[in-house]
């Protein structure tokens, strides 16, 4: 499709079908009502996203080569949006901590109760979540219709002569495939995927109680890391298929190229500031309580994440260590979340009308 629509919106399209099966699955987990799992997963998969997706590439990418390069002007963007995302999920979290802490140092009988906190957390986070929306929808129109006559992202002064090239030949390669065909072959998949969600959201209950994995890991590391496992497993097996080839000398290895993937990046950032406030309003339309009150360890989690890719990346360029020591530092994450059981009280601000539980 992206030789049809072009390179812009062709991206948009690529990176909307890549967040769609996370986003069935949040929307799965938001009708039956397991929010603090919901919260968990959105979490895990802006962390994958961030981390182990871009990590990837840039250690497999760099590995032949001095460093890659991303796109300048698209790069100070991301660094922008994805700040002010995970910043938009900190204040929440700020508010909580602010009204608890004068409660529990006020001497009058000030606390105010958990439907009190429960209603305000969700006007909060209802309204957040609109502003989120459209942070998204004007970075997009900027994106792919900047000011000035005549101004495109490719035509910036800074974008690398490669990313020129890559744009001419995607503008003169013909379609192999009806467009019509392309558009029923996505319902299709988009179907296909809508039901492998909501198995993989039956099948994780039975597991937790089966073993020792805590819900918070499920959510965190289990649920981002099966959901992704089928282009993991593309990637994986085309990467090992290019490698034997090299090795076996079937074929000459491709010259690397300078041009680094990022694509993960833009997931994350389109599922904090697209799909997150999306299900939130769903919510609210469904009379679902799920508001934007993070745990302290998963907003910490997104601001350590967010930083560090952030830096990572502010100079528009990677390299092999540099993505080694994102996949390090995913991997650290993994580790401590083994451990971590959630904070129960805002786990209770989650629970639905009727319910007993706060999933």
């Amino acid at each position: 499709m992206q030789l049809y629509l072009g390179k812009d919106i062709g991206d948009l399209l690529i990176i909307t079908l890549n967040n769609v099966v996370e986003g069935t699955l949040a929307i799965i987990l938001l009708t039956k009502c397991r929010l603090k799992l919901l919260q968990s997963t959105i979490t895990g998969v802006v962390i994958l996203h961030l981390l182990l997706v871009p990590g990837a590439a840039f250690l497999t990418g760099g590995a032949r080569i001095w460093e890659q390069d991303l796109h300048p002007a698209h790069t100070q963007l991301n660094h922008s949006l994805l700040t002010v995302g995970v910043l938009a999920l900190l204040l929440p979290v700020i508010f909580y901590a602010a009204v608890s802490g004068s409660a529990s140092n006020s001497t009058t009988n000030s606390t105010p109760s958990t439907e009190t906190l429960q209603t305000e957390f969700l006007q909060m986070s209802r309204g957040l979540a609109v502003i989120l929306l459209l942070i998204y929808i004007a970075s997009r129109i900027y994106y792919h219709n900047p000011p000035g006559e005549g101004h495109t992202m490719l035509n910036h002064p800074d974008t690398p002569e490669e990313f020129k090239n890559a744009e001419i030949k995607l503008a003169n390669t013909k379609p192999k495939v009806n467009q019509w065909v392309c558009l029923a072959f996505l319902a299709v998949n988009v179907g296909v995927m809508a039901a492998t969600a909501e198995w993989l959201v039956d099948s994780i209950e039975p597991m937790v109680v089966a073993t020792s994995i805590t819900q918070e890991w499920s959510g965190i590391v289990l649920l981002p890391i099966v959901s992704f496992s089928a282009d993991g497993a593309i990637a994986v097996g085309y990467f090992v298929h290019r490698t034997l080839s090299h090795l076996l000398k079937f074929r000459k290895p491709e010259p690397p190229t300078t041009l680094a993937k990022a694509e993960g990046i833009d997931l994350s950032i389109q599922f904090l500031l697209f799909w997150t406030p999306v299900v939130t309003l769903l919510g609210w339309w469904t009379d679902k309580p799920l508001n934007l009150l993070f745990d302290v360890f998963e907003v910490g989690l997104l601001i350590g994440a967010c930083f560090l890719v952030n830096y990572v990346t502010q100079d528009a360029k990677t390299n092999w260590i540099e993505g080694f020591a994102l996949l390090c530092f995913y991997t650290m994450i993994v580790l401590c979340t083994w451990f971590y059981d959630g904070q129960p009280a805002i786990a209770n601000l989650l629970a639905c009308p009727g319910s007993t539980t706060t999933e």
